[in-house]
C-alpha cells in the first residue's frame, strides 16, 4: 500500500456504501424519499424523450451508475438530464452521487442488488485494481469492464501558497530545497493507485523527489481537497477539476501545472461497469454507451459548455458555482500565479482527439506504473489483464450505432508516447519500467 498506512487509508478512503446520495432528476418538483440503504431516491428526467428505432433491444432498463463531484462526470449527468438514457431504451437509469472513490469501489462490489451500483464514472485503473483482487474489500477479484474513457486531460496539481516563491512548474525540483530544510512534504491524492496518485508521483520522480521516502502521500476525496488545503492537512495536492479552480479563487493555493502539461492528451476516467452485469445484459451495456457517447459529442461543443457548466454545477450534482466548471472547460486557466492561458490546447476533452476511445496502450500505462509502485505484483500479466478488462470492441460497436464510425481508431494503441520527457512503448512496458530510477518495484 505504498507509504500510506493502512490505517490513514481506512480512516480516509474506507468510506461505504452508505455514505452514497442519489443524486436528483432534473425535475425541479420532483419529491425524495429516503430509504433504508441510506440514498436518495431519483427523480424522472423531465424531458420527455421518445425510444429512437435503432436502440437495442435491452434485457433490462434498469441500472444504477455512480459519480463522484468533478467536471469530468458530466458526460453521465448530461446523458442522464438530456434524456438519452432514456433515448436507447435505458428508462429507468439511476444516477448516484459518491462521496469518494473508496465509496465508489465498496458500492460497486455490492452491486444495485444489494444496495449499491451497476457501474460508475471511474479512476481509469480502478477497474484493473478491482479485477486483479488488489483493492477490493474481501481481497478477491471482482471483474469489471471498461466501456469508454471519459476524458482527457482535466486535471493539475496545485500547491500551497505558502510555497509560491518557489514558483513550482512542470519541474517539481525546487521542492528538493524543502525537503533538504527538514520539512516533511504532505502531497494528497484522491485514491492509492488511482490517476492522481500516479500524476503526483510521476511530477515527483521526474524532479528527483522519491514519493515513497521523501513525502507523506495521504488520500482526500475529491470535493474535500480545497477545504483540506485551507485547514493546513497537504502542501500539495493532484485532483480533477473543478477543485483546482476553486483553490485559486479562493486565493488558497496555485495550480503548479495541468496533467496535460505531463502527458498530452492523456486518459482520465472511464466509463465502468461490473462484468457480471455487462454480460448479463450486452444490449442494455451498450444502449448506455451510446447514450454517454451521445453526451460526450454533446459536452465538447464549445456552444454547449456553458449549459453543461450550469447543469453539472448545482447542488444535487457538484455543487460549486458555475465559473469554476466552465472557465477551465473552455480551457480558460488562470493558474493563481499571474499566469493565464485563454485557451490552453490542454484543456479537458470528452470525445475530440478520441477522448472517449479507451485505447488498451493507455491502459498498459496505469498497469505498469502501478507495478512500479507495488500496487500490482512485477509479475503481473499485463497483456492478459487489459485484453480482459477493455471493451474496446464495445464502443466500436456503440460508436457505429450512433452513426459515429468515422471516429473509430484504426488501432487500440496511439503508439509510442511522451510522458514528463520519457518514452513509453506500450509493446515493451518492461523496458520502460526497468529504465525507470525512481520506483518501489
Amino acid at each position: 500500500m505504498t507509504n500510506l498506512s493502512r490505517r490513514k487509508f481506512i480512516i480516509t478512503a474506507g468510506i461505504t456504501a452508505a455514505g452514497a446520495i442519489i443524486a436528483n432528476g432534473c425535475s425541479s418538483n420532483g419529491s425524495n424519499a429516503d430509504n433504508s440503504s441510506g440514498t436518495t431516491n431519483t427523480a424522472k428526467p423531465a424531458a420527455n424523450v421518445t425510444t429512437v428505432a435503432n436502440a437495442p433491444k435491452v434485457e433490462t432498463t434498469k441500472a444504477k451508475l455512480g459519480f463522484i463531484a468533478l467536471t469530468d462526470s458530466a458526460p453521465i449527468i448530461i446523458a442522464f438530464e438530456k434524456g438519452l438514457f432514456q433515448k436507447y431504451g435505458m428508462t429507468d437509469v439511476q444516477v448516484v452521487k459518491q462521496t469518494s472513490w473508496a465509496a465508489t469501489r465498496d458500492n460497486l462490489e455490492l452491486g444495485s442488488a444489494q444496495g449499491g451500483i451497476d457501474g460508475a464514472h471511474i479512476l481509469s485503473p480502478m477497474p484493473y485494481l478491482m479485477t486483479a483482487g488488489a483493492i477490493t474489500k474481501t481481497k478477491q477479484p471482482l471483474p469489471m469492464h471498461v466501456l469508454a474513457r471519459l476524458n482527457t486531460n482535466g486535471q493539475a496539481i496545485s500547491v500551497s501558497n505558502k510555497y509560491k516563491d518557489l514558483k513550482l512548474g512542470k519541474d517539481s525540483s525546487p521542492l528538493k530545497q524543502v525537503i533538504a530544510g527538514g520539512k516533511k512534504l504532505t502531497c494528497a491524492v484522491t485514491f492509492p493507485g488511482g490517476t492522481h496518485d500516479l500524476w503526483m508521483r510521476s511530477w515527483l520522480a521526474a524532479g528527483g523527489i522519491d514519493p515513497e521516502k521523501d513525502v507523506e502521500i495521504i488520500v482526500i476525496p475529491p470535493p474535500q481537497m480545497v477545504a483540506s488545503m485551507k485547514a493546513g492537512k497537504m502542501d500539495a495536492f493532484c485532483v480533477g477539476e473543478p477543485w483546482n479552480g476553486r483553490l485559486v479563487q479562493e486565493q488558497i493555493g496555485y495550480s503548479a501545472l495541468v496533467t496535460g502539461e505531463l502527458w498530452k492528451d492523456h486518459p482520465e476516467k472511464a466509463l465502468s461497469m461490473r462484468a457480471d452485469w455487462v454480460e448479463k445484459n450486452p444490449n442494455a451495456a451498450k444502449a448506455i454507451l451510446m447514450a454517454v457517447q451521445e453526451a460526450q459529442i454533446w459536452c465538447d461543443k464549445p456552444e454547449n459548455k456553458d449549459e453543461m457548466s450550469k447543469i453539472i454545477a448545482t447542488g444535487k450534482y457538484l455543487k460549486v458555482d458555475t465559473i469554476a466548471i466552465s472557465d477551465r472547460s473552455k480551457g480558460k486557466i488562470d493558474y493563481g500565479t499571474g499566469r493565464i492561458e485563454t485557451a490552453s490546447p490542454i484543456a479537458m476533452k470528452f470525445w475530440d482527439d478520441n477522448a472517449s476511445f479507451p485505447y488498451k496502450s493507455h491502459d498498459t500505462w496505469f498497469l505498469t506504473e502501478n507495478m512500479r509502485w507495488g500496487q500490482l505484483p512485477a509479475d503481473t500479466d499485463v497483456k492478459a489483464l487489459v485484453e480482459k478488462v477493455n471493451r474496446s470492441d464495445m464502443w466500436k460497436e456503440a460508436a457505429k450505432a450512433i452513426g459515429q464510425e468515422a471516429a473509430i481508431p484504426a488501432s487500440d494503441t496511439r503508439g509510442v508516447e511522451d510522458i514528463l520527457g520519457v518514452k513509453f512503448d506500450p509493446a515493451d512496458s518492461v523496458s520502460y519500467l526497468k529504465g525507470l530510477k525512481i520506483k518501489k518495484a
